[in-house]
């Protein structure tokens, strides 16, 4: 492909369209990806011992490039993270581009090139997909939109309805790197900093974590944050949920661009982080399995479930109490 940006030819179904979806898409993906010849494709598994979970997602992202990752590595990480949760090995993703015409090809080459080394060692297929080309000023450089299959063994079986009270709740490392980092990247507040997005597959925690057995629940806490999380949780099951501040990991640099800002970390969103409720007797094997792994290293022990509480209570680190209210606005400017 020699053309150094996209227009909206390469959309209409001829031949720029034709050389940007086998030269530059398929390229990048590799055929063992992407079967970009079908208007569909065929996925040969056997589901006798397990079920089959699909999940579907849209990125959109600004800048396209942050530091720790880019909506290539993004919409590969936020697709398997909801099948991992969920308990599912992911198995293939289907993938959809809609590019603003003006996007530079260099550009768009260095996004797929991440995505596709995203999808490889996750050992997921990327295994069909469609390519639309929208007008200057119609888009954000490029929207990705994906759907993930995954299967899980059914024997295992998660859902809030499972979760008891003084069950213990756990997150698996620090929250609001990824908010913090797409923040800092568009230096809209003249601030910069050295905070990378957590942008990363969590399906090596969350194998360890279904391993255990015993096992509630298992959420990835993106828009939102973890106490977006922790009100779905408390919605669900009208139990109360109080969590200690001093428990909470937040990596300092996160901490210091909060306090200048006025932010709430538990908001801001996460890209490879897991929220998990395991029986209070099982919490510290999961603290133990989760730790040694990469991601897991700062996970915590952070709360836990009651009948007593009225909602998601926060000890704070001066000894006092408050409620961590439900997000009504969004913290920052939008980030995905």
């Amino acid at each position: 492909m020699t053309d150094t940006h996209i227009s909206l030819a390469h959309g209409n179904g001829g031949r720029l369209m034709r050389e940007l979806i086998e030269e530059l898409i398929a390229g990048c993906l590799g055929n063992r990806l992407l079967d970009f010849e079908n208007d569909a494709a065929g996925i040969d598994m056997a589901c006798d011992d397990a079920e089959l979970l699909i999940t579907t997602d849209g990125f959109t992202v600004k800048p396209l490039e942050f530091p720790g990752g880019n909506i290539g590595s993004l919409a590969v990480h936020g697709t398997i993270n909801d099948l991992a949760v969920s308990g599912a090995i992911p198995h293939y993703l289907t993938l959809n581009l809609f590019i603003e015409e003006g996007l530079e090809v260099a550009l768009l080459q260095r996004l797929l090139n991440s995505l596709a080394g995203a999808a490889r060692d996750a050992d997921v297929r990327i295994a069909c997909g469609d390519t639309k080309v929208v007008p200057r000023g119609e888009g954000s450089g490029v929207y990705f939109a994906t759907t993930g299959v995954g299967l899980r063994t059914r024997s295992l079986q998660l859902g809030m309805s499972r979760i008891q009270p003084e069950d213990t709740i756990l997150v698996s490392g620090p929250v609001g790197d990824h908010g913090i980092a797409v923040m800092l990247a568009r230096e809209q507040f003249g601030l910069r900093g050295e905070v990378r997005s957590d942008a990363a597959s969590v399906l090596p925690l969350a194998q360890a974590a279904t391993e255990l057995g015993g096992l509630r629940y298992m959420r990835d806490p993106t828009r939102g944050g973890l106490a977006t999380v922790l009100h779905e949780i408390q919605r669900a099951t009208g139990l109360g949920i109080r969590v200690q501040e001093s428990r909470i990991p937040v990596r300092e640099p996160v901490r210091s661009v909060c306090e200048m800002l006025g932010y709430d970390p538990y908001y801001l969103a996460c890209e490879g982080r897991i929220v998990a409720v395991i029986p209070n007797e099982q919490a510290q094997a999961l603290l133990d399995a989760w730790q040694p792994l990469p991601g897991g290293e700062q996970a915590a022990i952070i709360g836990q479930l009651s009948r007593d509480d009225p909602g998601v209570v926060l000890e704070t680190e001066l000894g006092g109490e408050r409620m961590l209210e439900e997000l009504e606005d969004d913290p920052l400017p939008r980030i995905c």
